[in-house]
């Protein structure tokens, strides 16, 4: 699936890759929580975050708005995992229907069940935009 980036997304991204030397796949501009979500290939969330989280910060202060980073994987299972870190799922299904559309089903503690909502449901509206973008997941479902 193809991304199509506004200007905006592309200064944060082009932004956010010169201040860490991290590579973006994709971004989100939250404009009504102020905060955006940077999505880095693999192996470079060090280098996005920075020494004692040092290129965040700087990043944060550079946009003025909150900043999230997420690491990349090409394992469906894994990325899903990694959008809702630190809270750890129990389990992760990934069911394809006969008409080809895939749908996550995630199943949570209790006690991080809020946690992996959100405030007005934001970090789960985050994690399937992210994965009907990477992965072409059309839900993600909480158990």
């Amino acid at each position: 699936m193809n991304i199509k980036f506004t200007t905006n997304e592309i200064r944060y991204i082009a932004l956010f890759e010169s201040m860490t030397g991290a590579m973006v796949k994709d971004c989100i501009v939250d404009d009504k929580n102020g905060k955006i979500t940077f999505l880095v290939k693999k192996g470079d969330m060090g280098l996005a975050i920075g020494r004692r989280g040092s290129n965040v910060t700087k990043v944060q202060k550079a946009v003025d708005k909150g900043v999230e980073v997420i690491e990349h994987s090409d394992d469906p299972v894994e990325f899903i995992a990694n959008l809702f870190a630190p809270i750890k799922l129990r389990s992760i299904r990934i069911l394809q229907r006969e008409n080809g559309e895939k749908i996550a089903t995630i199943e949570v503690n209790p006690k991080d069940r809020r946690a992996v909502i959100g405030r007005r449901g934001q970090n789960i509206e985050r994690a399937r935009i992210l994965a009907r973008r990477q992965h072409n997941i059309s839900n993600i479902i909480i158990k």
